[in-house]
């Protein structure tokens, strides 16, 4: 690729035509081994159980992209147990060892970001640029966890030393890893939030199971084989696939875990941490549950800048990501240009086979999904006006996924329970507001606080830093008023319901969540 480019969220829009080439030539070898089994991975080798599962593509339901196993109770007793039976050599390594293991996990994880992100697009229904973005933050999450390592000479430092008489005191704080880290990943970024997390994991010293979402092996499976090749140690990353209801379970009831990490809804991360509260003591959490995120547009704004970047961030990733804009403010003289030309735009949008570049819309993920889409649509067209989209498509190929047309909805009275519940679909609802002030008391009204996006002057965006609660904020970005977070550059993590921890993932406060302090004393 050009030597300029590096690819992120923020750039993956005009990407030179070698990414695309390699994605094609990548695409064609990943299809060749469409069907074949996969089994867990525990001390670095591969286990099966008598039960399987299909993974089947949201893009055509007779498409089996593998076989995965059905794992239950005794794999995950088996994985945890070979993650704790590691992590005293794994833990006791100088943590530059560690950190050069990891930087050739990410080299890695490179070497194969084509093939891996041609998996992803057919498993999840990203499209290939999104899907490449997301294999590449992967790797870049990784490097970030390594280079805050060194920056922090591996979170060793010497105190003060006591006023002795007589004595000489030594005093440091060194903080150590924790033990077995529990990583449970989301189907929509199940690369970036399986690898991102074990990465951090692995580099302050701890051993990891990863569990993916049900919907997702295939992906997680294939970023599993880059941390096994890349040197990783028998039990210091083990991978299980199985249902949350039985194979989860057993992970989060497990005494044998020390800490977890989950990505996900709000109802199912509650849920976890409630049940992980009931261990012998208090573990720590880091949890990410999701958004319901706003764009304030002023009067003073530059629509089509404002433009752009909601409908980017709104309809990637068929609105599946829990940065996505799902609600829209704009002041009143504004509104309706600005929403004419929202339609526009959505109209535009290619929806089809997300393999295929010229397409922005894949499929949504699943059966649930695809009945949650029409039943949201039903209910805001007795309630609003949709003015683009509102309904599925079934006609030739798309009968044989989940896709569903992007949609815009207007007139929605500011009380409806939909401005403040997450559908985590392709629906956002847009609002005239007399003023700023409205349009932030309803923006910050909300159980959520992860991302909110805001289009006006630079002193008008200074407000909105000052006054919005969301972990990550971005003042007229094009590039997406919501979304696009990448590591070093926006750290990602939520408020509120959003986030459990006020630390964000790829950022300089991130690392320590996954470390326990120790001071040092000796007296000579």
């Amino acid at each position: 690729m050009q030597e300029q480019f590096k690819l992120t969220y923020a750039t993956m829009f005009n990407p030179p035509e070698e990414l695309h080439l390699r994605f094609d030539e990548a695409l064609q070898r990943v299809k060749v081994n469409l069907g074949k089994e996969y089994g867990l991975l525990i001390n670095n080798q591969d286990h099966f159980t008598d039960e399987k599962v299909e993974d089947r593509s949201p893009v055509n339901t007779d498409i089996v992209l593998g076989v995965f196993q059905k794992g239950g109770v005794a794999e995950a007793q088996a994985a945890l147990k070979a993650a704790r039976t590691a992590f005293p050599s794994w833990s006791r390594l100088p943590w530059q060892e560690r950190v050069n293991t990891l930087r050739k996990v990410a080299d890695t994880i490179d070497q194969r970001i084509f093939d891996i992100a041609a998996a992803l697009c057919m498993e999840v229904g990203k499209n290939r640029m999104e899907a490449l973005g997301d294999v590449a933050e992967t790797a870049d999450l990784i490097r970030y966890a390594c280079d805050q390592m060194e920056k922090n000479n591996g979170y060793i430092v010497q105190m003060g030393s006591d006023p002795l008489v007589g004595y000489k005191a030594t005093n440091f704080s060194v903080l150590r890893p924790y033990g077995v880290w529990l990583v449970i990943s989301p189907f929509n970024f199940p690369s970036a939030l399986s690898g991102g997390p074990m990465g951090a994991a692995l580099v302050t010293g701890n051993t990891v199971v990863i569990k993916p979402a049900s919907d997702t092996p295939w992906t997680v499976r294939l970023l599993a084989e880059c941390f096994r090749d890349a040197g990783l140690p028998e039990g210091v990353c083990n991978y299980v696939t199985g249902p949350g209801s039985t194979l989860g379970q057993a992970l989060i009831e497990s005494d044998l875990v020390d800490g977890i990490t989950f990505t996900g809804s709000y109802d199912v991360g509650m849920k976890i941490y409630r049940d992980f509260a009931q261990g012998r003591y208090v573990r720590p959490i880091i949890l990410e549950l999701g958004g319901k995120n706003p764009a304030i547009v002023s009067r003073n704004a530059d629509l089509e800048r404002a433009a752009i970047g909601i409908v980017r961030s709104a309809f990637g990733l068929q609105g599946q990501k829990c940065s996505a804009c799902s609600r829209v403010y704009v002041e009143e003289p504004v509104y309706d240009e600005l929403v004419n030309r929202l339609v526009e735009l959505t109209e535009k949008l290619a929806i089809g086979d997300p393999t295929d570049r010229k397409v922005y819309l894949g499929p949504v993920i699943n059966q649930k999904a695809y009945q949650d889409y029409q039943h949201y649509a039903e209910e805001l067209s007795q309630a609003g006006t949709i003015l683009t989209g509102g309904k599925i498509l079934t006609e030739g190929d798309y009968g044989k996924g989940y896709f569903c047309a992007p949609t815009l909805v207007a007139d929605l009275p500011l009380e409806h329970r939909l401005w403040k519940h997450e559908m985590f679909l392709p629906i956002t609802t847009i609002a005239k507001v007399n003023s700023l002030e409205q349009a932030m008391q309803l923006a910050n009204d909300v159980d959520y606080g992860l991302t909110a996006g805001f289009y006006g002057t630079k002193e008008e965006a200074q407000w909105f830093f000052d006054q919005i609660q969301a972990g990550v904020t971005y003042a007229n970005r094009p590039q997406g008023a919501t979304t696009g977070a990448w590591p070093g550059y926006q750290p990602f993590g939520g408020w509120k319901a959003s986030g459990s921890t006020g630390k964000n993932a790829g950022g300089l406060y991130y690392l320590p969540l996954y470390l326990h302090e120790q001071i040092q004393t000796l007296i000579e």
